[in-house]
């Protein structure tokens, strides 16, 4: 996530606390069910490649551990939070189509784990009362970077970084548009779109997907050709946790220069921020397609104690710094960049510098599964479809200085974005989008009071900003999920209230064709949250 780094300079030293985990239920029945899981995993996984010892119960001294080191919202990490009965670290395909299989035959509710990034924990939190049990993905991790072909096939453990990392080792030239958190899972992230900041040039990651893996809820292992092109538009955009586990993606590689250049420049109100955030929603989707420029609003103190509102311009351009201070000076003077506050690199430099490291620290730090920081936050999104006068960035300034620790994330839009159409994918939010905002709310206090009252700054940003933002439906973007928007309990209600957040990730054409793809491939709907796409 690379938005909890952009807080890494206001909270420092949090310690992952090491909490009691209790097991989602204690009774007799509860073991009685998980020991007939463990013995249809075993019966049916594949003998030569053994699962006994890939498996975690509750009473195992290791499950504490090995759930909690990919969980990336400590808000997910309390005592009191829903575990599950059983957690398979999977390391072989056999082992996904046992849990598959064997979870089907118990009538249990099975997440599938690759990051750990998912915004409302639900590929390892259930907020219902059901049992459940976890696979881990974190031990697929294949990369086969081909430069001939241009391609790569990644699958769903590995890391972006991971994935930038292995193709600069090969190539200076090429890179792949995805997004700027290196500890970010490729399952999760692809599957539910896949943004960063070369998307005004190559698009969205699932825009550059030609192929892949999936394992159905028969246990079939599916590429493309087999899975036919429904269930494959499906998973690119779509979320595949609703369809099946998807294995790996085979992606095109795209070509960037040798050289790039990025800047970060801060404003506040006294260097007539209002008037530079007004101008940016003015021009930020009509810039050079080669330039990304992020703007992001958080509160500070300023020199005499008082809260103010800092925007930060982080940007990378796919080019020279000569290049770039002409076609910024030309249609974005009020920003007012100078030479000296652009610096050259690699591409592949850039993705540290974006994930907000010093300059010079080593590409290394990609391989690292680990975020910077972990804290508890919420997080909710929203599309910008028309600029924001100075006025109403002036009201934005004062409302965010009612709360703490909030963020709000403006990522421009045009470019490529607008040209691909908005059926193409099941991700819908194209031309006529100057921007993705994302709200954000962090804190590291482990008690329910303030998770309540951080909760509640979000929602309240949200409410404040509803004259800026779309309308009917007011879009949200699926891998920034918010259960606030609606939540699916599959009971007599579950395509009502599906249509809620189902129209405001996909938009209702879209939807609608998913939940047809649904109820094709998984008429049963083993593969269920709070928020998947239901049969009807």
């Amino acid at each position: 996530m690379a938005i909890i780094s952009s807080f890494t300079s206001q909270i420092s030293g949090l310690i992952l606390l090491l909490l009691a985990f209790l097991p989602i239920q204690s009774s007799a029945t509860s073991s009685s069910i998980t020991d007939s899981l463990i013995q249809c995993l075993n019966n049916r996984s594949d003998p030569s490649f053994p699962i006994t010892g890939l498996l975690y119960t509750p009473g195992n001294s290791s499950f504490p551990s090995v759930l909690q080191t990919y969980i990336r919202n400590l808000r997910f990490n309390e005592s009191t939070t829903p575990k599950p009965i059983l957690i398979i670290a999977a390391k072989h395909v056999s082992h996904i189509q046992a849990a598959i299989v064997c979870g089907k035959e118990s009538r249990l509710l099975m997440k599938t784990r690759s990051g750990g990034h998912d915004l409302e924990g639900l590929s390892y939190v259930t907020n219902t009362n059901q049992p459940f049990f976890i696979v881990d993905m974190f031990s697929f991790k294949l990369i086969d970077v081909d430069i001939e072909e241009e391609t790569a096939w990644v699958q769903a453990g590995a890391t972006l970084g991971e994935v930038y990392y292995r193709i600069a080792e090969k190539s200076s030239t090429h890179g792949y548009p995805a997004g700027i958190c290196p500890s970010v899972g490729v399952g999760g992230h692809i599957s539910g779109g896949g943004y960063g900041n070369m998307m005004r040039k190559f698009g969205l990651s699932i825009d550059n997907v030609v192929d892949a893996q999936i394992i159905d809820s028969s246990g079939e292992l599916l590429n493309r050709k087999s899975m036919g092109e429904d269930l494959f538009w499906a998973i690119s955009g779509g979320g595949g946790v609703s369809f099946g586990v998807v294995l790996a993606y085979k992606f095109k590689l795209v070509r960037v220069p040798e050289v790039v250049t990025v800047f970060k420049i801060e404003r506040t109100p006294e260097q007539n921020l209002a008037t530079i955030a007004q101008r940016w929603t003015q021009v930020a989707d009509k810039l050079d397609d080669n330039i990304f420029l992020r703007m992001t609003l958080d509160v500070i103190n300023d020199t005499n104690g008082e809260k103010t509102v800092r925007g930060t311009f982080l940007t990378l351009y796919l080019g020279n710094s000569s290049d770039l201070l002409t076609l910024l000076n030309k249609d974005f003077p009020e920003l007012g960049l100078q030479t000296s506050d652009c610096i050259e690199m690699s591409w592949i430099e850039s993705v540290v510098y974006y994930y907000d490291l010093p300059i010079g620290t080593p590409t290394t730090m990609l391989l690292s599964p680990t975020p910077q920081t972990l804290v508890l936050f919420k997080s909710k999104s929203d599309y910008l479809k028309n600029p924001i006068s100075k006025q109403g960035f002036e009201f934005i300034f004062e409302r965010m200085k009612e709360f703490e620790n909030m963020l709000v994330d403006f990522n421009p839009y045009g470019g490529r974005m607008s040209e691909i159409s908005e059926f193409a994918k099941p991700f819908p939010h194209r031309s006529g989008n100057i921007a993705m905002m994302q709200y954000q709310v962090v804190w590291n206090e482990h008690d329910i009071d303030a998770t309540n009252r951080h909760m509640k700054y979000a929602r309240m940003m949200y409410d404040y900003m509803t004259p800026f933002v779309s309308k009917n439906p007011r879009e949200a973007f699926l891998n920034y999920r918010d259960l606030d928007i609606g939540v699916n309990n599959h009971g007599k209600n579950a395509s009502i209230e599906g249509m809620v957040y189902g129209h405001k990730y996909f938009k209702e054409t879209n939807y609608k064709r998913l939940t047809r793809v649904k109820a094709r491939v998984d008429p049963d709907n083993f593969f269920r949250n709070e928020q998947s796409i239901p049969t009807s």
